[in-house]
């Protein structure tokens, strides 16, 4: 019995220790420990790995035409818009969220920021009110309300 359990300790031993020099690589032809110059075989990250590494964490920015498209994927059926009136009202969400980017990327203060943007919604409503009929203006002015307060809209449902 004594003979069974020191066997299966020392080959529990033997292949403990095989598993420990596998992860670190003694024997398989990678230096000493973690390869030539730190990790793995190339020495590391290369640069063009680093740089791939850089681009990937800043966030990309979305196209204007994929949130135009899931703003009229609301806005379609809400209003029952024609075929006539979506092409209009995208473009105009076209042009407005390209004029909320560019006012994004200016250096103005919050206060101003604040103002050009009140402006710009203003405008927008102007706009796609031209291409509305008086029912689908009421439909519209209740969806922006619900759109600013989602946590309203959502229990009513």
């Amino acid at each position: 019995m004594k003979t069974t359990q020191t066997l299966f300790v020392l080959a529990l031993l033997l292949l403990s220790a095989t598993t420990v020099t596998a992860q670190y690589g003694y024997g398989n032809g990678y230096g000493n420990g973690y390869g030539n110059n730190g990790y793995g075989r190339n020495g590391g990250m290369g640069m063009n790995q680093m740089n791939q590494t850089r681009e990937q964490s800043a966030p990309k920015e979305i196209p204007v035409e994929v949130t135009v498209s899931k703003i009229m994927e609301q806005l379609k059926p809400e209003l029952n818009l024609d075929a006539l009136q979506e092409i209009a009202v995208s473009n105009v969400l076209t042009e407005s969220i390209k004029t909320q980017t560019a006012l994004l990327k200016s250096k103005s203060s919050q206060e101003e920021l604040m103002k050009e943007f009140e402006a710009l919604s203003e405008s927008t409503d102007r706009k796609m009110n031209v291409f509305l009929s008086e029912e689908q203006k009421a439909k519209y002015k209740a969806f922006k309300e619900d759109s600013k307060n989602p946590k309203k809209s959502k229990k009513k449902k």
